[in-house]
């Protein structure tokens, strides 16, 4: 699993033969969270992070 960035505690990675569709996955110590990166943005998995956490990786990823 490739780590992309670590930055204020957050990992962001992904699974290289998990799926076909370009994913990234965010982890920190509350939680973890997956989105969808194509055809647009979209939420897939939410493990525990806050709607505030949420809300602000899906700008991130805008």
């Amino acid at each position: 699993m490739p780590t992309i960035l670590k930055i204020n505690g957050y990992r962001f990675f992904f699974f290289s033969r998990e799926e076909l569709r370009k994913h990234i996955h965010i982890q920190c110590q509350n939680g973890e969270v997956k989105f969808w990166l194509e055809p647009q943005v979209e939420l897939v998995k939410n493990y525990k992070l806050s709607r505030k956490e949420l809300k602000d990786h899906r700008r991130a990823l805008r």
